[in-house]
């Protein structure tokens, strides 16, 4: 063998170990980064676990939560309800409906946002409660909407008193019973104001709002005797 061919053998054999020397670098690269991605996703699922665990503990506390709270509520709505709730004998507190699935936080917010809005109207309800007041603008609006429920119901009184003219029989009892309408018709504005007034502000009509809505079934009354005496 020449001294050429003996430095052409030692140069294949400096290459094919330098070769050798960057795969292994190569695959161990491989393997550093693999793992450090294996540690990575591991550390993230523990992370969830550990984040899965709080919600669930957080959920259970605010069931219960919610469930003391339901029952405070219910009890009041029992003691504040007064002779309708005795009437329709309000029981135990029923059992929770199934609700959507949904994250947490808006389960949590949803429940809490339903007890207060329990809480405010059953608030409102109970004896000597403090109530919104009236809205100024309101006011110059009840007279017309006492005379306009007094003009129906002096309507129907005049159409029971014409009705006792065609009936001998019943004659005077129609006739009494329109007169008694006739009587009250100033007055029956009054229930569907409360009511509205009630469910639209959240407050109560005080005696200066109850004069004026008889005030303006009075003036449509006096209208009403007016017509019908011509």
């Amino acid at each position: 063998m020449s001294a050429g061919e003996y430095r052409r053998l030692v140069g294949a054999l400096a290459a094919a170990a330098r070769e050798r020397d960057a795969r292994l670098a190569e695959a161990e690269r491989s393997y550093q980064d693999g793992a450090a991605a294996e540690a990575a996703a591991v550390v993230l699922t523990d992370t969830s676990v550990v984040e899965a665990e709080r919600r669930a503990q957080a959920a259970a506390t605010t069931v219960v939560e919610v469930d003391q709270e339901a029952g405070r509520i219910w009890d009041e709505l029992r003691r504040s309800a007064g002779l309708w709730a005795r009437l329709r004998r309000v029981g135990e507190m029923p059992l929770p409906g199934s609700a959507a699935e949904a994250p947490g936080e808006s389960v949590e917010a949803d429940a809490a946002a339903l007890l207060d809005g329990a809480a405010k109207r059953i608030g409102t309800v109970g004896r000597g409660a403090p109530r919104a007041p009236l809205p100024r603008w309101l006011l110059p609006l009840l007279p017309p909407l006492g005379a306009a429920a007094a003009t129906m119901t002096g309507l129907v009184a005049g159409g029971l008193v014409t009705m006792a003219q065609f009936d001998s029989e019943l004659s005077w009892p129609l006739r009494l019973l329109g007169w008694l309408t006739f009587l009250v018709a100033p007055f029956t504005g009054v229930p569907p104001a409360a009511l509205w007034v009630r469910r639209q502000f959240g407050s109560r009509l005080d005696s200066g709002a109850f004069g004026l809505i008889v005030l303006g079934g009075m003036a449509a009354g006096c209208g009403l005797s007016l017509l019908f005496a011509r």
